[in-house]
């Protein structure tokens, strides 16, 4: 397995990414959502390149990984941003934008991970479970349904944990359409590539994962 630890790399690297720029909110046309959102429909692309190739068993490690990282960045984040800064006007200054940039509230830091947690699991497992189902035939259709299942889980559990009573419920449909529209329609463009990435990973690889006696367990790492 050449490149897994690659792919991984650029898996959490996103993650990571995403999460620092969904602090801005952007708008582009009729869409406004986190700025993070232009970059994190890679990483359902990546969940479905890693168990379309390697299998559930090896997602679901790459899954564990992205989720400590981010786990352990959002902390560091947290604990630099409540630290004390000295007291001249600069360095308080400095420390003020880090706080407005990276000092997200608890309740964003839990939905992100929830949502985080849920929607890439569901979308490795029901990609897993489709590909078995059809014989590993319209890789496209399950690409769009695994991300159907997770990106709605990912933005609707995300913004109920963190915006609910906060925000209007006219704007969390809003702003939950418009991302879930826009994620979705990032994965449907971006299938050529994925199509390609996979057909050269399972020849460089040697590789075909078809999990047919899995533990679907997301907890079970061994």
């Amino acid at each position: 397995m050449r490149y897994l630890d690659l792919l991984t790399a650029l898996f959490a690297t996103v993650l990571l990414t995403s999460n620092v720029a969904s602090t801005k909110l952007v708008v582009l046309g009729p869409f406004t959502f986190d700025g993070g959102t232009l970059l994190f429909p890679l990483a359902y692309i990546f969940g479905d390149v890693l168990t379309e190739v390697y299998g559930y068993r090896k997602s679901r490690r790459v899954i564990w990984t992205g989720f400590f990282a981010l786990l352990l960045a959002t902390l560091t984040f947290q604990a630099v941003a409540a630290l004390p800064t000295p007291q001249d006007g600069e360095s308080q200054r400095f420390g003020e934008a880090l706080r407005l940039l990276l000092g997200l509230t608890p309740r964003i830091v839990l939905g992100s991970l929830l949502a985080y947690f849920a929607g890439e699991f569901a979308n490795a497992y029901v990609l897993a479970k489709l590909k078995v189902r059809t014989g590993g035939r319209h890789f496209w259709l399950r690409a769009l349904l695994s991300t159907l299942a997770g990106q709605g889980l990912d933005t609707g559990i995300f913004l109920l944990v963190a915006f609910y009573g906060v925000w209007p419920h006219e704007v969390l449909l809003a702003v939950f359409l418009s991302n879930y529209v826009f994620k979705v329609g990032v994965e449907a463009l971006m299938l050529p590539v994925t199509y390609g990435v996979v057909g050269f990973l399972k020849r460089a690889e040697g590789m075909d994962a078809y999990d047919r006696d899995t533990d679907f367990n997301p907890f079970r790492l061994a």
